[in-house]
């Protein structure tokens, strides 16, 4: 998914509770210009939509700044937000190139009833809902689906096991295990149904 919204540059000395109050959010977008970091601000409408649609260094967004002319990719480095309010205080981007390799978190999206589950009464145990990869921009992936259908009860899915999209590499240690299905018949002994005399 890749998203575009549009952002100005943050007037000099500007306070940002006065822009919060006139319906700004203050930002800044990083890696530009090398180390240069440019304050901007965007409507506050904007970025609680942004924030609906896009997650932590994982959607690509393209920022148009007309005033300094610049539209590039980045990614959402940072959200500051109120902790009992949950207004946003701040957003932090970071400009990325087209050729550039990042290193990005990926939700996993299981799919199917594992056999273990549904014929013999087991659970699913999803360890890790996400992980870690490397790909280009244009490659990062919304989400990576892990068929778990063919799943009995002993069986565990590893990350070199998982099927990834063209030019996605996992980071992760190859042998940690994914998703597992437990035994829930080990446990403790059903209780006796006692009948009344």
């Amino acid at each position: 998914m890749e998203l575009t919204v549009e952002c100005q540059k943050r007037p000099e000395k500007s306070k940002p509770n006065a822009l919060r109050r006139s319906g700004k959010i203050p930002a800044v977008l990083y890696g530009h210009k090398g180390a240069e970091s440019i304050a901007l601000t965007l409507n506050a409408k904007v970025a609680e939509q942004l924030l609906k649609k896009a997650s932590l260094n994982n959607t690509l967004i393209t920022l148009n700044i007309p005033e300094i002319s610049w539209n590039g990719q980045t990614l959402l480095r940072e959200v500051q937000s109120h902790s009992a309010k949950g207004f946003i205080y701040h957003l932090s981007f970071f400009a990325v190139s087209a050729h550039d390799t990042l290193e990005v978190g990926v939700p996993l999206h299981f799919v199917g009833e594992p056999a273990g589950v549904k014929l013999s009464g087991g659970m699913l145990d999803t360890v890790m809902t996400s992980i870690q990869v490397k790909c280009l921009p244009e490659s990062i992936p919304d989400s990576i689906e892990v068929d778990v259908s063919f799943m009995n009860i002993g069986d565990a899915l590893h990350i070199r096991e998982l099927t990834l999209p063209p030019g996605v590499i996992a980071i992760a240690e190859p042998n940690q295990v994914v998703v597992s299905v437990l035994n829930t018949q080990g446990g403790a002994p059903e209780a006796e149904e006692i009948v009344p005399a």
